[in-house]
Formats: C-alpha cells, structure tokens, sequence
C-alpha cells in the first residue's frame, strides 16, 4: 500500500470524525487551489451535490481571485443555494486544509449567511 502524504492522512481523519458525528446532516466540503476555491454542499445519503459555488463560476470568473474576498463571496453564494434548497444545518468539511486564510473567511461568511454550522 502506498505511504500517504501529511495531507491526505489529515483530511482522512477529519472526513471520518465528521461523518461520525453528523448525524444525517449534509457536509458543506470546500478544495482550494492556488487559483481558485469551491464549495459543495452534499447529501452523503443520498449520494448526490445539493448546491455548489466556486469562483469558476460564470457570472464571477474574470472578477476574482485566490483571495479571502473571493472565498467570502463563494461562502455566501453556496449559503444562498442551500438555503434555496431547503438546507440550513451542515457540518464543515474543510477537507484536510487547515481552518485559516480563505477556508476560515469561506465558513463566517456561509455562518453570516444563514448556514448553522
């Protein structure tokens, strides 16, 4: 079996807490790149992405960035679609990066948004 790095051996732990103690809830997983950021919200039941939100999308692409302000903005526009989707309570996958910088201003804006996390 291969050797997995630091980083995969974290986010393998933080997905198996987190799915111990969701309790149905959906997981609001968010990857970042150097480029850019994405959020999804997923019904691990059902196996299917509620709602998503990247700064790839087309209405923002040419405006954003590899920044906190973009990572902020896609925070509040995935808040929007969950909401619009019936969801409210999720549990935070920050997916093996660590809760600073862009992640950290991606979950208080989807917390400012409506998100109970």
């Amino acid at each position: 079996m291969a050797r997995l790095s630091g980083f995969e051996r974290r986010r393998r732990r933080v997905r198996t807490a987190l799915k111990a103690r969701a309790g149905g809830k959906p997981r609001l997983s968010v990857h970042r790149s150097g480029r850019h950021i994405y959020a999804q919200v997923i019904d691990d039941a059902a196996g299917r992405t509620v709602a998503q939100a990247s700064t790839l999308d087309k209405d923002v692409r040419g405006t954003t960035g590899a920044t906190a302000a973009a990572a902020a903005d896609v925070g509040k526009r995935v808040a929007e679609a969950a909401t619009k989707a019936g969801i409210t309570k999720v549990v935070f996958d920050r997916g093996g990066f660590l809760f600073h910088g862009r992640v950290k201003a991606l979950a208080d804006a989807a917390r400012e948004s409506g998100l109970e996390f």
